[in-house]
């Protein structure tokens, strides 16, 4: 019967032995002898990026990382697998399910201009929304208004919300 990789959650101490390779922590990161570059266990990475180990397993599970595995079968993160789950998480922040952030890595997927066209209409109508929010903070901080949903400035900031639900054309 063949055995399973260790479980990884990249708690090994600092100079073990992993394989063929010999690793060194400084600061958290792994650097791997031979001038490779750094890499990082899949619980030092997620450490670093302020995750929680399984949701990398989980995001290469679905497909959007793919670790390469040392001799004992251990998942190592290379500085590209670092920008990947950058990316991931930007992108996750600014709206994208983890489809859309699959369609955006993969440049060969079908349908691929259309779900970035979508996000970036998304993206703009968000925009306009955090820019609405940041001006009504701003007079809210100012106004002298007893109840500021009576002010009129503060008013004009949403009226087309309020014309649009009047119509019965605006937000639901």
């Amino acid at each position: 019967m063949k055995a399973s990789p260790p479980k990884d959650d990249g708690t090994e101490a600092a100079g073990d032995r992993t394989g063929d390779v010999t690793s060194t922590s400084i600061a958290g990161v792994s650097a791997e002898a031979g001038g490779t570059g750094a890499t990082w266990r899949v619980g030092e990475l997620a450490d670093r990026v302020g995750l929680a180990s399984h949701v990398l397993r989980h995001w290469e599970d679905v497909g959007l990382l793919s670790p390469r595995r040392d001799a004992s079968g251990y998942r190592r993160y290379t500085r590209d697998d670092l920008v990947r789950v950058l990316t991931i998480r930007s992108s996750q922040a600014a709206g994208m399910s983890l489809e859309q952030v699959r369609t955006l890595l993969d440049v060969d997927s079908a349908g691929r201009h259309e779900v970035l066209e979508a996000h970036l209409v998304r993206l703009e109508e968000q925009r306009r929304e955090l820019e609405r929010s940041r001006l009504m903070t701003e007079h809210a901080l100012r106004c002298q208004a007893h109840d500021i949903a009576l002010c009129p400035r503060f008013i004009s900031y949403v009226q087309d919300l309020v014309d649009g639900v009047a119509r019965g054309t605006g937000p639901a």
